[in-house]
């Protein structure tokens, strides 16, 4: 198989030959058909993940077909479409046994704690615990765009926040978990305030449903925020993972207003400053939001079939394994508006 490998933190990525994955007992061998390129992979790649080991093939958001089971899987078989969260689940520990196996204590990541999706195939672990069958009107492509990014914030806005119709929620970066979750609180019917300083980022959100857009860098975004609101978002999202867009998120916020965490604070940016006298003050809610478990996607699934949620929206291109390997390294800067996701069969 083909595999995207890096040999040292911050090096060249190479495409090599590597021997094809045989699964333990009760993993599965995933042939890869399309695999997103998002931030963490960029964080793993910069050695800020410390579950990273050296050498290492990232990738994490997956779609593609079973190849081959463990003996001891009962649920799924080759052949089968299937695509998986980016934290999996031992299966047996107390998170998940009481359905939460994505903060599972003893999880596993492809492309993390083990060799990832920028590959032909991919090992998952425990799949009856994790693999997620993917109906067939739903494509590699669009099922690799659920990835972490778009579940994350499913689940951040619906589950954590509580999101509801005609609140304003305010989402702090516009890339592709912040253009989902514009997409997902749409579908709410809330009021959008999307933020980021690129304006093609912005014209997409725009294009996505935000109500109104704000660019930090010609205007305060609080004082913006509490002008338009009136009294503050009832929701806000910090989607990138920035000391500054972290603060404004929780500082933006109404009275009793619901802020989540979704954007990684790794490195330098591990501990941010955060305005707990307003969190005592006006009762506000903090939640982290860390993906989503298996149980989870069948009501997006539902969704995206009855058209009320397109995801593949949020595909600005499709690239192939090499050219996603050479974009990985450039992921901090490179231009991009929404997603772009590796299509194998490019």
């Amino acid at each position: 198989m083909r595999a995207a490998v890096f040999h040292r933190f911050q090096g060249p990525i190479s495409i090599d030959s590597l021997d094809d994955l045989v699964p333990e007992d009760h993993a599965a061998v995933i042939d890869v058909k399309a695999c997103g390129i998002c931030r963490s992979d960029w964080h793993a790649w910069m050695g800020h993940d410390t579950d990273v080991k050296l050498p290492h093939v990232p990738g994490h958001e997956l779609s593609g077909t079973v190849a081959d089971v463990g003996k001891a899987v009962r649920n799924f078989r080759p052949g089968q479409r299937v695509t998986v969260p980016f934290c999996c689940g031992c299966g047996k520990c107390i998170e998940c046994k009481l359905g939460n196996s994505h903060i599972c204590d003893h999880h596993s990541q492809p492309g993390f704690t083990h060799w990832g999706s920028f590959a032909d195939q991919v090992l998952i672990q425990n799949a009856d615990t994790n693999l997620v069958g993917l109906p067939d009107p739903i494509d590699f492509v669009s099922a690799a765009s659920l990835g972490c990014r778009f579940i994350t914030a499913y689940r951040a806005l619906v589950t954590q926040a509580r999101l509801e119709h005609d609140q304003w929620i305010a989402i702090h970066g516009c890339g592709g978990v912040g253009l989902s979750a514009i997409m997902i609180a749409k579908s709410i019917g809330a009021k959008i305030i999307a933020i980021d300083v690129q304006p093609n980022r912005l014209k997409s959100a725009q294009q996505l449903g935000a109500t109104i857009t704000l660019d930090p860098n010609t205007q305060d975004i609080v004082t913006a925020i509490y002008e338009i609101t009136g009294r503050g978002a009832h929701v806000s999202i910090d989607a990138l993972g920035h000391p500054q867009t972290c603060f404004n998120s929780i500082a933006c916020l109404a009275k009793r207003g619901r802020h989540v965490q979704v954007g990684l604070m790794l490195a330098q940016h591990a501990k941010p400053a955060i305005p707990m006298a307003t969190v005592i003050a006006k009762e506000l809610e903090i939640f982290g939001s860390h993906g989503m478990q298996p149980s989870g996607y069948q009501e997006i699934f539902e969704k995206i079939q009855s058209g009320s949620l397109d995801p593949k929206q949020l595909v600005s291109n499709t690239v192939s394994l090499h050219q996603g390997a050479k974009l990985l390294t450039e992921f901090d800067h490179f231009p991009n508006a929404a997603m772009t996701i590796i299509d194998f069969s490019i």
